[in-house]
């Protein structure tokens, strides 16, 4: 029905010598780097910056994983387990309602200034004060009060549930019983920044406070930034002051920018890189046959879709985009653009004993009939739309064979805007698109993480769509104790978002990428979370 990008066959033919010339050098900079005890990571793309409160893509947060710790942290071989990270324990009252926390009398910031509760108090309101304008001030409306004051309808602080009772103890009230908690808490939204070190550059809500440039920025986390050059690299190396320090095992980290999968693959290939960031189908294939044992294929929790600006013409008659979706078969893109991945029949994956309503799937007579119904008969009269991307490969592909789905059983044609990653981003966020590719990473595992980021006024919607029942049946979901019930309610406000089609859910993502040998310790997470504490470098791996 299509065709993959006309790339493939060069990289096919070139990638065999690629490998044959780094296995001649004397050393590669991945036998130097795992000599020295530095992990060499792709990571897609230049930060937007390193401040947790500004920040909201994943590529930021496997660098703040480096340089900041929350009161709990991630395990470095279970999904589930919630270790204690910054606090020695996060404990609920009865209800799971109210978590009081526990700091550890050792923590210390990267400039040695003891890590205190009103650190972790200062950085809540930080993140939520209106004018900072977070795009995550979401994540902490789990806290009781914290959506009134971030939307202004409240302006003493003492009105969120924020305690601090003493130097080492913080009482959290949430919104209503919460037993997953702590699992949200691994998120770096709820991560402490230095107050001493924010207030002396700016105010609490200033955007732009220059507290995390490199001659300024102070962490608590195992490591802290070495160097920063744009568009070539990010280094971070152990912080001495960690509470842990004595059991870090890495001596640093190096995130390097690779926009290209196909670059990084050969640059794996030639000895530069321990860990890319992803794989492409043409390098999961070739892998699989020269190298499989450099070849991670594991769970993750994400889905690709796109999302449809429901404020413009057709795209506000969701006639248009339920045809829109019904006329996309994702079988055949999981089959050939995405390897390892499954089609998506609603934006939530199934996680653990959540099970997402079967809604959105491919029926070419249907989504004719909506379209004609809409008033555009085999595709008459239908403007030309534009399918925004960022500049990635898999993307233009996908992009590509969606075209091809909508011409052949609609009559509809497209076209595809290729932007660069920072362009992408403003155009999503001024709404300034028709339809655009996007995908969503869970924050923590639970289906919420996926579903609430749809209600009016999200800083991730970025639809124009909202719905009162749908954020009803959200409210309702979070008073509800029972845990059946409460998956019920989101099952109900999951159907109300894929029936009315504000996004097309397209795919179901695993997680292709490509790991050294020498890369001892990097065990399959669900979120790709894995902390660096925990990497060894092996030589002669």
């Amino acid at each position: 029905m299509f065709r993959g990008v006309t790339f493939r066959a060069l990289f096919l033919i070139a990638a065999p010598v690629c490998w044959l010339l780094a296995s001649c050098q004397k050393e590669s900079q991945v036998d130097r780097a795992t000599r020295e005890g530095i992990l060499l990571v792709g990571n897609a793309n230049e930060p937007k910056g390193l401040d947790p409160h500004i920040v909201s893509g994943v590529l930021e947060a496997n660098i703040l994983r480096a340089l900041f710790e929350g009161l709990i942290t991630n395990d470095p071989e279970s999904d589930t387990a919630t270790p204690g990270g910054a606090a020695l324990d996060v404990t609920p009252d009865a209800t799971a309602t109210v978590w009081t926390a526990k700091l550890r009398p050792d923590g210390k910031w990267s400039d040695g200034a003891p890590v205190t509760a009103r650190d972790f108090a200062f950085s809540y309101e930080r993140l939520l004060t209106p004018e900072l304008g977070a795009k995550y001030a979401e994540m902490l409306y789990f806290l009781k009060g914290a959506e009134e004051f971030n939307k202004g309808k409240t302006t003493d602080f003492a009105a969120v549930g924020v305690e601090v009772l003493d130097d080492l103890t913080l009482r959290l009230t949430l919104r209503g019983p919460t037993p997953y908690f702590r699992e949200i808490l691994k998120h770096y939204t709820w991560t402490a920044v230095p107050q001493h070190v924010v207030l002396k550059h700016g105010k609490i809500g200033q955007r732009g406070n220059p507290w995390t440039r490199p001659e300024n920025i102070v962490g608590n986390g195992p490591y802290q930034l070495k160097s920063w050059r744009r568009t070539h690299h990010i280094e971070v190396e152990r912080n001495p002051h960690y509470w842990n320090a004595a059991n870090v095992s890495l001596n640093g980290v190096r995130f390097l920018p690779i926009t290209n999968l196909y670059t990084e693959a050969r640059m794996f290939r030639d000895g530069q890189l321990h860990v890319t960031y992803a794989a492409t189908s043409e390098v999961v294939d070739l892998m699989k046959k020269e190298h499989p044992e450099n070849l991670r294929q594991e769970p993750y929790v994400g889905t690709a879709f796109y999302r449809y600006n429901t404020t413009r013409k057709p795209l506000n008659d969701v006639r248009v985009r339920q045809a829109l979706g019904l006329a996309v078969d994702r079988q055949a893109i999981c089959d050939t653009v995405f390897r390892g991945y499954k089609p998506a029949y609603a934006i939530t994956p199934a996680m653990g004993n959540y099970h997402p309503p079967r809604i959105a799937g491919f029926d070419p007579e249907k989504a004719k009939r909506l379209l004609a119904e809409a008033g555009y008969p085999g595709g008459k009269g239908f403007p030309r739309l534009k399918i925004l991307i960022a500049s990635k490969e898999t993307a233009a592909t996908l992009a590509q064979a969606v075209q091809a789905m909508w011409r052949d059983t609609l009559g509809v044609e497209v076209e595809i805007e290729n932007k660069e990653w920072n362009a992408y981003l403003v155009a999503m966020q001024d709404l300034d698109y028709d339809i655009a590719n996007a995908g969503w990473i869970g924050d923590y595992l639970d289906p919420l993480t996926f579903l609430e980021m749809w209600t009016p006024g999200n800083g991730n919607n970025l639809t124009g769509w909202e719905s009162p029942a749908f954020l009803k049946l959200l409210q309702q979901s979070f008073q509800e104790t029972d845990g059946t019930r409460r998956f019920e309610l989101l099952q109900q406000a999951e159907s109300i978002l894929i029936e009315e089609a504000p996004i097309l859910p397209v795919a179901w993502q695993s997680r292709n990428y490509l790991v050294h040998p020498s890369v001892q310790g990097w065990k399959p997470l669900l979120l790709s979370n894995n902390p660096y504490q925990f990497i060894r470098l092996v030589p002669g791996r």
